[in-house]
């Protein structure tokens, strides 16, 4: 029989999305991917005047909050290859965060362009990202343990376990 082919009266079943603490975890992914992607795209509007310099940060954060937003409607759909890319972009984002904090505070001096948003305020918010970042890691990696792509065979129209724990007849 060919890969992804079930036998005739036979139906996938996919019994690690079915736990409830499998779908907690996706739904907290998907928060913290879309919170990710909601504080990225403010620092990216409330900071664009300084951000669109030489840089190019300002573009970088617009990027980060589009492929966020894009992670959680994967992760969503219960695609958990996605988590993987995730932390590690996560892991990134929250250096670029830690090196760059200090600088948005460092900004309410005279002679230095006012953002959109306080500066001050906006530091809070990269540092707050940062934060945010390791919750993401650490989430995205347990989802992933979690083994949702595990597929079984099981009888059409059955709600019984025939799974690897099933009960086996005596």
């Amino acid at each position: 029989m060919a890969v992804g082919q079930v036998r005739p009266g036979y139906e996938l079943w996919r019994p690690n999305r079915e736990k409830g603490g499998s779908a907690t975890m996706k739904w907290l992914i998907v928060l913290l991917l879309l919170a990710t992607a909601v504080l990225a795209a403010v620092i990216t509007v409330g900071g664009w005047s300084v951000m669109k310099g030489g840089s190019g940060m300002g573009i970088v954060c617009a990027i980060y909050a589009l492929l966020y937003l894009l992670f959680a409607y994967r992760v969503a759909r219960w695609s958990r290859g996605v988590l993987p890319l995730s932390a590690a972009l996560s892991m990134i984002l929250a250096i670029l965060c830690a090196v760059g904090a200090e600088s948005w505070f460092e900004r309410d001096k005279s002679g230095f362009t006012e953002p959109l948003i306080p500066s001050s305020a906006v530091g809070v918010l990269v540092i707050a990202l940062g934060l945010l970042q390791i919750v993401v890691i650490a989430a995205a990696l347990y989802g992933f343990n979690q083994n949702w792509h595990v597929e079984e065979e099981r009888p059409i129209g059955s709600s019984e376990d025939y799974g690897a724990a099933a009960a086996q007849p005596a």
